[in-house]
């Protein structure tokens, strides 16, 4: 029986991933603007490209961070606060949008909640779908006696 040959992707080069990844960062908070109330957005389009650039940001710099010091909780609740660490990085990244004069303001906690969970959902399917996130199927056979 002749063993299975996967052909693996090509690599993007890794500008190419980054710009990929803030399309897709821009169109998960376009879809939070959109779909959740308490979150509000106004002005020009090219904006909320530079909301996607400062919540990427202080995703990369802040959230392991509060992963590191939120371990014990992140662990109880079998990972379902990182759903938190993402409301208050939302907050986070609007507050600083408003300080750089961007008008992207986001009414309290739960908004902050309901748009973080709506931005992960549309970023994780989003990059799925463009072949960013890459997922590997293992069968494994057991040995033959």
């Amino acid at each position: 029986m002749q063993e299975p040959q996967f052909v693996l992707p090509q690599q993007r080069p890794a500008w190419q991933q980054l710009l990929l990844r803030w399309l897709i960062s821009s169109l998960g908070i376009f879809a939070a603007v959109w779909i959740v109330p308490g979150i509000e957005f106004s002005g020009p389009g090219w904006h909320i490209g530079i909301v996607a650039l400062v919540f990427g940001l202080l995703n990369a710099l802040l959230r392991p961070l509060l992963y590191v010091l939120t371990c014990p909780l992140v662990i109880l609740t079998l990972g379902l606060f990182g759903l938190v660490i993402n409301a208050v990085l939302l907050g986070l990244t609007s507050a600083l949008a408003d300080q750089i004069g961007i008008i992207f303001h986001i009414d309290g906690f739960w908004p902050a909640f309901w748009g973080g969970l709506v931005i992960s959902l549309i970023t994780t399917i989003l990059s799925f779908l463009a072949g960013d996130t890459r997922v590997q199927v293992v069968r494994v056979q057991p040995p033959q006696q």
